[in-house]
Order: C-alpha cells, then sequence, then structure tokens
C-alpha cells in the first residue's frame, strides 16, 4: 500500500481518482493546488508518489510548479503527470527527472501499470 497525493484541480477527475487508488489498495491524500499540496509534502508522514495534473488554472506553470517544489522538498519523489492533451516534446522538457506520464481518460488498470513501474 503506497500513500499518493493527487494534485488536481477538477473535482470529479480528483475524487474519481482516489476511488481508483483506494480500489487498487493505496492511500489517496487528494488536493486541489499547489497550497494544499505543500501541506502534506512538509509534514512528516510518507508520500510514496506524486500524481499531478499538467493544467492547474490557478499556476501558470500548473503541475510542472508542483512537481518541482515537491521534488525539492522530497528529491526522490516519483512524479505522474496527467493531461487531457496528448504528450509532446515541450511537456516532456518541463517534467522532472524520471518523470512519467498518463493521458486522460485512463483506466484503473493504466493507473495500477504505470504506479506499479514508479513504485519499484
Amino acid at each position: 500500500m503506497a500513500t499518493i497525493l493527487i494534485v488536481e484541480d477538477d473535482v470529479f477527475i480528483r475524487e474519481n481518482l482516489a476511488w481508483i487508488l483506494k480500489d487498487l489498495g493505496h492511500y489517496p491524500l487528494a488536493t486541489s493546488d499547489l497550497a494544499r499540496a505543500l501541506v502534506h509534502l512538509v509534514a512528516p508522514h510518507p508520500i510514496d508518489a506524486l500524481f499531478v495534473d499538467i493544467r492547474l488554472d490557478a499556476l501558470a506553470f500548473g503541475g510542472y510548479d508542483v512537481a518541482n517544489q515537491a521534488i525539492g522538498l522530497r528529491p526522490l519523489l516519483p512524479v505522474l503527470y496527467t493531461s487531457g492533451s496528448s504528450l509532446t516534446q515541450n511537456m516532456t522538457e518541463r517534467f522532472v527527472p524520471g518523470g512519467r506520464f498518463l493521458q486522460k481518460p485512463y483506466s484503473p488498470a493504466q493507473v495500477e501499470t504505470l504506479l506499479t513501474e514508479i513504485l519499484h
């Protein structure tokens, strides 16, 4: 069982992903923005991976900002980026080292496969 920090500003997607993670046996920490994510990131409890939407409306660089700050606080944290847009070279250039991508909409099986890869 892993603790996964979700940062997604769409409440429906955030809650759906939290349910998927619970069904897979993980513990989700679901937030909507950088400020709330930082509360979890500076806390002493473990976080095993970050699942972050690239396009967060409140931030100029969206999920990239979240991931960069997360890695600054927890350098070995695996990051899984997501977006409804297709992956482009411009997007991958902004990923933190080792960052992975999952395009929306995604299935529980796709989430499970990618989480298994980044957690092991």
